[in-house]
């Protein structure tokens, strides 16, 4: 659990983002519905809760906890201890042939191509695997608790592929960059965390579970309030300074991170692209997470819209679900006056 120093106080300036943008009363009124807030530099234009919930409780947002690597692996760019261009094994000399010959750009990108499976419907997933050595999941019987060393060890299958192609979405790559961002870190990741946490100013605390060797889980194990996400979103929208105009995270990796070419997310995000650990157009900036988590950021505008929600059918995840929320986001942050 992580506090910030000094947290970003907000006051209420309330507009009628329902009425401007009929799809987002149809969110908030779904079944999964856990919280929703909308920030725009420190006013709360809205915010709303299920009957069950609030503003101000943890809850898990999944992937969105991956933004978390962008930030980290920029600040390890601008200090000269990463190269894009460098393959995985210059910096983890044991890991795997799923790995070994893959650029720290392309795993940035998800555009990786090796024998890892994300398909949450199959009980057989390399995710499930990758849940264990996250701490989330029991082993089967018999079977020991790995460590994501050796998770990401065991991955194999690396295929060259060559260009900018469809982003093939895999979160055992953010738990190799989180073995490398851990290796040459002149600084704990823990340390990490609490310099972004205080650069974003939470009132409550970030949470994010650890694996049996001490990693932060940031391809899914953060916990934030909806609040606190949108926080984490104007971090985002001040391109990466802190509550005193500071800059915390390296300015130049996230401008070019919104207009470099970058591999496309599959329909129905296609208008997407999976540029640098986060989901983006070029304007808008943020992350999906498995469930029905969503951070969007118009970096024009400085608007941040958390949304949270538990999608409940059998694998946990909805695609038409997803793109719905992604666009409905988009209008609401358009629609902020």
């Amino acid at each position: 659990m992580v506090r910030s120093r000094e947290v970003l106080q907000l006051e209420a300036a309330e507009q009628n983002l329902c009425a401007r943008v009929p799809e987002l009363e149809q969110m908030l009124a779904h079944p999964a519905f856990s919280a929703f807030c909308c920030l725009k530099n420190d006013k709360i234009i809205l915010e709303k809760a299920a009957d069950d919930f609030s503003t101000s409780a943890p809850h898990s947002i999944q992937s969105v906890t991956k933004l978390h690597i962008h930030l980290i692996m920029g600040r390890l760019l601008a200090q000269g201890l990463l190269s894009l261009d460098a393959q995985v094994r210059d910096y983890l000399p044991g890991i795997g042939s799923g790995y070994a010959e893959a650029s720290i750009q392309s795993l940035l990108d998800m555009n990786v191509d090796n024998d890892f499976t994300e398909d949450y419907a199959d009980p057989d997933a390399d995710c499930y695997t990758e849940e264990v050595a996250l701490g989330w999941r029991l082993p089967g019987e018999g079977e020991k608790e790995i460590t994501l060393a050796e998770f990401a060890a065991s991955i194999t299958g690396f295929r060259a592929n060559s260009g900018v192609r469809q982003a093939d979405y895999k979160s055992a790559n953010t738990d190799v960059l989180t073995l490398i961002a851990a290796e040459v870190s002149p600084i704990p990741m823990a340390e990490q965390i609490e310099e972004i946490a205080d650069a974003a100013g939470y009132e409550g605390a970030l949470h994010i579970s650890l694996s049996k060797d001490g990693h932060p889980a940031f391809s899914g194990g953060g916990c934030l309030s909806v609040r606190d996400l949108a926080r984490f979103g104007l971090l985002l929208a001040r391109e990466g300074r802190d509550l005193h105009g500071r800059p915390m995270a390296n300015i130049g990796f996230l401008q070019e991170t919104l207009i470099r070419r970058a591999p496309a997310m599959t329909s129905p995000k296609n208008w997407l692209k999976y540029s640098n650990q986060t989901m983006t157009d070029g304007r808008f900036i943020g992350h999906a997470g498995y469930g029905g988590q969503f951070l969007m950021v118009d970096m024009v505008t400085g608007t941040s819209c958390a949304f949270l929600s538990v999608l409940e059918n059998d694998s946990g995840y909805d695609d038409t679900y997803m793109g719905e929320l992604a666009t409905t986001l988009r209008d609401v942050c358009l629609s902020v006056i």
